[in-house]
């Protein structure tokens, strides 16, 4: 585990506990203003119990220390009853099919807990300190081994009983789904070949490696337009590992989303990528306060 020197906080601020449950890590921080401070993590596999998983998240919290803090705030790779703070079948933890997470930090540290879905806590933290800060309606699309997005809409974020607004990745697209072709799934499934590797070789030069790409580009850019039909963002941020190639996929996005039936829309939208290094725990820590 790390834990960074913290920073002080203004005492008319509050302060938040974010904690963001991802692929192989769980990490934590309190949070003030969008600002950062007690950055801690641990590892996550799929052999742990759900127990064992419990145990190393309350001992995050217990290492970012709980003085102060007003709410804490949790994101999961995973179907939500959000209102209820029941985690159901979280992609990297076989072992959590249902987890009462809500109830079980409550009960223990007495403080408020929400729980979400990542992808909505991303969109969540993008709008209120990132890319989409001073947006009203904002699209927080994720590009990793998968594809989700979160919506907000007149500054307020789209929530359903399991939180599944925004789940475009998991509709129907040529011969699979939206995320076969619009995330990392794509460059291993249909070329064999990383992500990350393809983008070295694409930063290299390498003419196929930029061409596939540019693939990849023309299927994220259908994807998008699903999201500007159905919610119609004044923004649209991406964020996850695929975002970082960003440069070589811009233009086959593009072309995409030009075939949009209401070219109007597109003359105003801004696509931007995720600057903010640690938007998973920024994100988490904004449930408490929607």
């Amino acid at each position: 585990m790390q834990n960074p020197n913290p920073s002080p906080k203004n005492r008319n601020e509050k302060l938040f506990m974010g904690i963001d449950l991802g692929g192989t890590r769980a990490r934590a921080g309190l949070v003030s203003n969008g600002q950062l401070t007690n950055s801690v993590s641990t590892l996550i596999t799929g052999l742990h119990t759900e127990k064992e998983v419990l145990e190393r998240i309350g001992a995050l919290i217990e290492e970012a220390g709980l003085n102060e803090v007003a709410g804490i705030g949790v994101g999961v790779p995973s179907i939500v009853d959000a209102q209820q703070g029941i985690v159901y079948d979280t992609v990297n933890i076989p072992s959590w099919k249902e987890v009462h997470l809500k109830d079980i930090l409550e009960n223990k540290y007495h403080i408020p807990v929400s729980i979400n879905n990542d992808a909505n806590c991303f969109a969540l933290g993008e709008q209120r300190y990132g890319a989409g800060r001073g947006y009203a309606n904002l699209a927080g699309i994720t590009i990793g081994t998968g594809l989700g997005a979160g919506i907000i809409i007149e500054d307020r974020l789209l929530n359903s009983k399991h939180c599944g607004v925004g789940e475009i990745g998991n509709i129907g697209y040529l011969d699979s789904t939206v995320e076969a072709y619009a995330s990392g799934q794509f460059f291993t499934r249909v070329h064999g070949i990383s992500g990350e590797l393809l983008l070295s070789q694409a930063l290299a030069g390498d003419g196929e490696a930029i061409a596939i790409f540019h693939e990849f580009g023309l299927h994220l850019g259908r994807a998008m337009l699903v999201t500007l039909y159905a919610y119609d963002p004044e923004i649209i941020v991406l964020g996850g590992s695929v975002s970082q190639s960003f440069q070589f996929f811009e233009k086959g996005m593009w072309e995409s989303l030009r075939e949009c039936v209401f070219p109007h829309a597109l003359k105003t939208l801004r696509i931007e990528c995720s600057q903010l290094r640690d938007i998973a725990v920024i994100g988490a820590s904004c449930l408490p306060s929607t």
